[in-house]
């Protein structure tokens, strides 16, 4: 599903090249669940990024599903990160001037797609009731807690039936109990959906849930 061949990132800075990735290799089948750990700043939301076709790598490949993510031009990454991957960012990015129910339909707005229109939104519905806020359609996201904001941000990611699921700290905010729930969640998608899951995390326990842990030091993955 993921294959990432000697992938290097540097950013540009008054000094010179600042390395934050050096030839790093991964390799992630379908369905697998792979959780990245490591000390802050050590590139693990850079790796998101180039996995999500947000950022390209200094030197390397990466192909997922097949699709060598360095010969997409813009307008290609977008389209491809809109069909093959959901995102679940630290920050969720819900938009507060729209319900829960139409902040779940935003990735629908890129256009392009045959399935009927109440049949995406039955899906919209489907996915919120999983995540247990189908009492909560028209609520705005600031009438939500934080745990319940992730979960929307969660039913988002999953509207377009990704073949890739990135999240970046899902539980950082969120008190044990409501982390063990969303970790429920996560795995349970996984397992419905079948869709490949990798997750950064500062938490021990959601990434010994995970099938496979990875440590991100000196911008190599080492087991």
């Amino acid at each position: 599903m993921i294959d990432v061949a000697r992938v290097s990132k540097s950013y540009d800075s008054p000094a010179g090249p600042v390395p934050v990735l050096r030839d790093l290799d991964l390799r992630v089948a379908a369905g697998e669940t792979v959780a990245i750990v490591g000390p802050s700043g050590s590139g693990k939301t850079t790796l998101l990024n180039l996995l999500g076709a947000l950022d390209q790598p200094t030197s390397g490949t990466i192909t997922i599903d097949g699709t060598p993510l360095g010969g997409l031009d813009a307008t290609a990454a977008a389209r491809f990160r809109n069909r093959s991957i959901g995102f679940i960012f630290q920050l969720h990015y819900l938009l507060p001037q729209c319900t829960i129910l139409e902040n779940v339909l935003v990735p629908r707005l890129a256009g392009g797609w045959d399935e009927p229109e109440g049949e995406v939104r039955a899906r919209a519905e489907a996915l919120l009731e999983q995540v247990g806020l189908r009492d909560r359609l028209t609520h705005r996201p600031w009438q939500l807690s934080g745990g319940e904001q992730l979960r929307v941000a969660i039913a988002r990611a999953l509207i377009n039936r990704p073949k890739l699921i990135l999240a970046d700290e899902p539980t950082g905010s969120l008190d044990v109990a409501t982390g063990e729930r969303i970790a429920d969640l996560l795995l349970q998608t996984n397992a419905t959906a079948g869709a490949a899951l990798i997750v950064v995390t500062h938490n021990p326990g959601l990434a010994r849930r995970m099938g496979r842990t990875l440590r991100l030091e000196a911008g190599r993955l080492v087991a």
